[in-house]
């Protein structure tokens, strides 16, 4: 390690005012000691509107679980701004994230991403994960809910011959459905996966409807038996949280997980708002009660740090210059000089100003 420390010494000397590593990027972009990245190594276009990116991340990446989300940065106009992914690889090869152009971010990536591209990058994280012994599963899915899925279906069912999946999976139409083709190839290929589609949008069609126990049975009589997961909107993973509650399960050991995309706000959380004001950036805002911080910053063009947009990640923090927020979690009022506030849960609670 001295050796080490003087060597660097010797080339920095040789580098300054540059640092030794921004000469070794040049060779190797995915050799930095500060920021973890990752190459670009593959671009599949799943729909009209999804691509799937696939990459080979640096040195310090944790090989992810099926089911994981990781953090994912890009360079926009000169800007690094992150978002929270999951990711749709099976386990033991190289991530991927599916990405649907919804937002600046994510049209910037499903867009316009090349081979060779460089990603900056965080571990992956999440507890949405495979059951340690294998189990009956039942998958519930809808919309851009199936890529965590996907990882672990692609993960489990070629793998173990004692799998026993059932997907339902809901999507607008056939041509926007991801990985419709690879799903029914996969059920064809392994008698333990199921796969079932709805599409809300072709003749007849509906997303399937938690709220009537018959339509679940109908598709998978033995979902009593199964450890459910369930991704997609708000409104249909309320409904499964409702229905599994409703049907005398325990909350205490629940057989259905959640993985949402968005926080839980607190029904009427919402307060009475006030004059948000960005200190650094020198702008303003009169914001409502129930609109998150971060929202209201990038609605006037302050560059917001960010990262799961959820309460998770705690990418977004802001120093509070003065005021109180409110949390739309909770409904909670808080709110002290210096204090770190979560931009994309709270809302101003009166006049705030944020030191940004």
């Amino acid at each position: 390690m001295t050796q080490f420390r003087a060597l660097r010494r010797v080339a920095s000397l040789l580098t300054t005012p540059r640092e030794p590593e921004d000469f070794l990027n040049l060779v190797n972009p995915l050799a930095s000691a500060r920021q973890l990245r990752g190459v670009v190594t593959k671009v599949v276009r799943e729909t009209a509107d999804s691509t799937t990116i696939h990459f080979r991340p640096g040195r310090g990446w944790n090989p992810h679980a099926a089911g994981q989300w990781a953090r994912i940065g890009v360079e926009i106009d000169g800007v690094r701004q992150w978002r929270s992914y999951s990711l749709s690889a099976a386990v033991g090869h190289d991530p991927a994230i599916t990405v649907t152009a919804i937002g600046v971010v994510s049209t910037a990536l499903a867009r316009d991403t090349k081979v060779g591209d460089i990603l900056f990058l965080d571990t992956p994280q999440g507890d949405f994960v495979l059951p340690e012994h294998p189990r009956p599963l039942l998958m519930l899915t809808a919309g851009s809910g199936l890529t965590p899925v996907m990882s672990m279906i692609r993960t489990l069912v070629p793998r173990r011959p004692d799998a026993d999946v059932v997907l339902i999976h809901s999507a607008r139409t056939r041509e926007e459905a991801l990985f419709h083709d690879e799903l029914l190839e996969l059920a064809d290929q392994f008698p333990g996966l199921t796969v079932r589609h709805r599409f809300t949008r072709e003749e007849g069609g509906r997303r399937l409807d938690l709220s009537d126990v018959t339509d679940l049975e109908t598709l998978c009589p033995d979902w009593r038996e199964r450890a459910a997961y369930a991704c997609g909107p708000t409104d249909f993973l309320d409904a499964a949280t409702e229905l599994w509650l409703r049907d005398g399960e325990d909350p205490a050991h629940p057989h259905l997980t959640i993985e949402r995309f968005a926080p839980v706000l607190l029904e009427g959380s919402g307060g009475e708002g006030g004059l948000l004001t960005f200190e650094k950036s020198d702008k303003e805002l009169e914001v409502g009660g129930d609109v998150p911080l971060l929202e209201a910053g990038e609605e006037c063009g302050v560059v917001m740090p960010s990262g799961c947009r959820m309460g998770i990640c705690r990418s977004c923090l802001v120093p509070l210059v003065a005021g109180k927020v409110r949390d739309l979690r909770t409904g909670e009022v808080h709110g002290d000089e210096g204090e770190l506030i979560q931009t994309c849960v709270n809302a101003a609670a009166g006049p705030v100003h944020l030191d940004i």
